[in-house]
């Protein structure tokens, strides 16, 4: 039987979504994870992938043009079959609510669904049988691949007043950990994910309605006529656990010791993925729960390898026989690792970046011996704390301005020039690598970066990043050397034409005024698309960047 899928709401605020590009056509085959299309939505332009397979039969959003979400965007079925009755039935837009008329619950479970009708279908319960003001809130779909997520933290409980862009919670994706905001403003009367828990997409996340208003039954209503329910958390033992003991976490196999193990599901699943025995793991949590850092922060124990045995030698003999080679006892090892999300986006967006733009790279050597200088001049002021990658980024927004042209995007039918500038820095995340953006960065002053970087970057590590705050750069800075590397080359963060490689600063001999002195220098390596940036074009920059740096007095003017 033909699916339909509906625009899917891929970020918290998404009313209407852009079909950038259809990456299947009409007729074409599709797989389970194949991806469809890529939509561009409030805050980024996201892959969608389908979760049906068949042949693509009728697409319902051509490239280019916009809709609401929920409606309409492509039917998937069996070769052949007939949809005309899916074509005339499909969703239209939805008209706009009045003023004067409360949103219903309906309403709200109808923007959390997923991208199925029969997701939208089983998603809502009458909307009839509930008290007036109140709205049920189901667990939103927070990225394009997300089909379950772990409330991290609740942020309000139940009895608190809750206005309407309050942070409910927070939960993690597979891709990060987000901020979940109400769209509603009311008590938060009932909390149906404990912190800890997991859950699919559109489960009963919590309630929100007039403070004393009775919700029994509401919460079991939902659940045996409404959303799916999530599997028990212990299959093996069939136990129906109650909503109050929702917050209770999973119980494992006994410990050698007779003990049971208390663990999270996000726990269970990333020791399960890392083949960790979690009666190994000390738990931190409450009652010694086990907890996701506990199981990220294991370090297994190596036993200690066996001391190989020798046999006695003879009492007496007369051959001398050759010594056998020493073969040390050991174990064959590896370790698989499943590729996150986040590494196959890596993987796939270098690879495009390496092998669509032709790299080459420009190396110039700079002198630091008068921003060690200033730096500690500026350090020395209350409440300042200013980096050497700090200087290397204002030094950079600064030559962006008199060099334009490496501040571009190809394109196919032109070269675009940013006359802006929106510096990524690159920041290693324990999952891989992102790229918060410094937006304007020319207008601010070296405080005023240093502040900044370290707040994106601090967010960055802790997946508290929002999705708006990693879009946008126009030029991107590559700094290891904290790691003590000296010189290296990066790929180009495109649609970037351009990537600065920064490395560490090396004391040596220099040669200054004809005389032999110590100096200290830092290795520069600018990676550039020649599509839009020719040699001499980045040697120019280069040269530039090196003035402002070796003269940090021209930045602070």
């Amino acid at each position: 039987m033909a699916t339909i899928i509906t625009m899917p709401r891929l970020s918290d605020t998404m009313t209407e979504g852009t079909v950038a590009t259809w990456l299947k056509k009409v007729g074409d085959k599709v797989s389970e994870g194949d991806i469809l299309a890529e939509i561009e939505t409030d805050k980024a332009t996201m892959e969608f992938e389908s979760f049906n397979e068949g042949t693509l039969l009728y697409i319902g959003i051509p490239a280019g043009e916009t809709a609401p979400v929920d409606s309409l965007l492509a039917i998937i079925g069996k070769e052949g079959e007939d949809i005309s009755a899916l074509i005339a039935a499909k969703p239209t837009d939805a008209a706009p609510v009045k003023e004067e008329t409360k949103e219903t619950e309906e309403t709200k479970v109808t923007e959390k669904t997923a991208s199925t009708p029969e997701a939208t279908k089983s998603a809502a319960p009458a909307a009839t049988s509930l008290p007036k003001g109140v709205v049920v809130i189901t667990m939103p779909r927070l990225s394009d691949t997300m089909t379950e997520g772990t409330v991290a933290t609740w942020l309000k409980k139940v009895g608190d007043t809750v206005a309407e862009g309050d942070i409910l919670a927070e939960i993690e994706t597979d891709k990060a950990t987000m901020e979940f905001e109400s769209f509603n403003e009311g008590t938060l009367l009932y909390v149906g994910i404990e912190e800890g828990n997991t859950a699919p997409v559109d489960s009963l996340l919590a309630i929100i309605g007039p403070a004393g208003t009775d919700i029994s039954g509401i919460a079991e209503n939902y659940k045996t006529g409404g959303a799916p329910q999530a599997a028990p958390a212990v299959a093996e033992e069939k136990e129906v656990v109650s909503t109050e003991k929702a917050s209770e976490p999973i119980v494992q196999e006994p410990s050698t010791d007779g003990q049971r193990i208390l663990a999270s599901p996000l726990a269970k699943k990333i020791a399960s993925d890392k083949g960790i025995q979690l009666t190994q793991v000390k738990g931190s949590g409450e009652n010694g729960r086990i907890v996701k850092s506990d199981i990220e922060n294991f370090t297994p124990q190596t036993a200690a390898a066996p001391a190989p045995t020798t046999a006695a030698s003879p009492a007496k003999t007369e051959t001398v026989t050759a010594a056998k080679p020493f073969v040390p006892a050991g174990e064959v090892f590896t370790e698989e690792i499943k590729n996150s999300q986040m590494r196959k986006i890596i993987a796939k967006r270098l690879a495009e970046s390496l092998f669509t733009a032709p790299h080459y790279n420009l190396v110039i050597e700079v002198a630091m011996d008068e921003a060690m200088k200033s730096r500690s001049i500026i350090n020395s002021v209350p409440d300042t704390k200013v980096s050497f990658n700090d200087m290397v980024i204002k030094a950079c927004a600064m030559a962006l301005k008199k060099h334009p042209k490496v501040n571009s995007q190809w394109r196919e039918d032109s070269i675009l020039i940013n006359h802006h500038v929106n510096i990524g820095v690159a920041v290693a995340v324990e999952d891989g690598l992102v790229v918060p953006v410094l937006r304007f960065t020319d207008a601010m002053n070296l405080s005023q970066i240093g502040g900044s970087v370290r707040d994106l970057a601090g967010r960055a590590k802790n997946k508290k990043l929002l999705p708006t705050e990693m879009e946008g750069s126009t030029f991107t800075v590559s700094n290891l050397g904290m790691f003590g590397i000296t010189e290296f080359n990066s790929i180009i963060n495109q649609p970037n034409s351009a990537i600065l490689s920064v490395g560490a600063i090396v004391e040596k001999p220099v040669v200054k005024n004809g005389q032999i002195v110590v100096g200290n220098t830092m290795m520069l390596s600018l990676a550039c698309d020649h599509r839009t940036i020719d040699g001499a074009t980045g040697a120019q920059f280069l040269q530039t960047l090196k003035q402002f740096i070796e003269n940090p007095v021209t930045m602070l003017a």
